[in-house]
């Protein structure tokens, strides 16, 4: 082909394809979602870290994402658990989308609006919290077994297991330790790094296609997540010392 032909096809489609990653990812969500103000709030927020474009859409209008009642957990609040779709996942921006909600800034971005000084919309966990709502006094045996099996790849559990694990990662101790321990055991599998290799029966979608678990997955019954709350509720917190003294 000569040289100038390629350099006009050049000048064709480059700007296609550049137009086709720039094209502003179609968000559809429900108005009653919409006139609560936390898309105004949050997706400006991922914009301005990203530089992707979000266009929110009317539903049933040719959106590449939407929220609503189908996909994957994704936040609770006011009385609804709602969830996000991705419909167009080779579009360029809709992964950096939801792996951005799913994230750890994003969901502290979400739980951060608080337009009347209180929180509209929290984890997804706080909805399920009712169905493995737990006492102390609960099966903390199979919870301690479960742990065990499950988490020590990760966590030391127990006494027996301290030095176990991935270094970084806190133990069951110092995370009792915490004052929201409970919230942040009852959510732990929508809290990064969890959402990629875990599966709660019945709650959790199972993994997209295009983004299989990268290890290992760990599979729990929401039987097996209230035992490990009855466990960790039982357990001695760890001393984590006094707080630092800031000069």
């Amino acid at each position: 082909m000569p040289l100038r032909a390629l350099a006009l096809l050049f000048l064709i489609v480059v700007p296609t394809l550049c137009a086709a990653d720039d094209r502003p990812v179609r968000l559809a969500a429900p108005q009653a979602l919409v006139e609560t103000g936390l898309l105004k709030h949050a997706l400006p927020r991922f914009t301005l870290k990203t530089q992707v474009r979000v266009e929110l859409v009317a539903v049933d209008s040719g959106a590449d994402m939407v929220l609503g009642d189908a996909g994957r957990a994704l936040f609770q609040g006011p009385n609804q658990l709602w969830r996000l779709d991705v419909l167009t996942p080779d579009h360029p921006g809709t992964k950096r989308l939801a792996d951005w909600l799913l994230s750890e800034v994003g969901q502290r971005t979400i739980a951060s609006y608080a337009p009347d000084g209180a929180p509209l919309f929290g984890p997804p966990g706080a909805v399920e919290e009712v169905v493995v709502e737990v006492t102390a006094d609960e099966n903390a045996e199979l919870g301690h077994e479960v742990s065990l099996n499950k988490c020590t790849r990760c966590h030391a559990v127990d006494a027996a297991t301290s030095g176990w694990g991935i270094g970084s990662t806190p133990s069951f101790g110092v995370l009792r330790a915490l004052p929201d321990w409970e919230e942040r055991f009852a959510a732990f599998y929508v809290l990064n790094p969890h959402p990629a290799f875990t599966q709660i029966e019945d709650v959790t979608p199972p993994f997209p296609i295009d983004r299989p678990s990268p290890i290992a997955p760990m599979e729990l019954t929401l039987e097996e997540l209230q035992a490990v709350l009855a466990y960790v509720a039982a357990m001695p917190a760890a001393d984590l010392g006094q707080p630092l003294a800031h000069q």
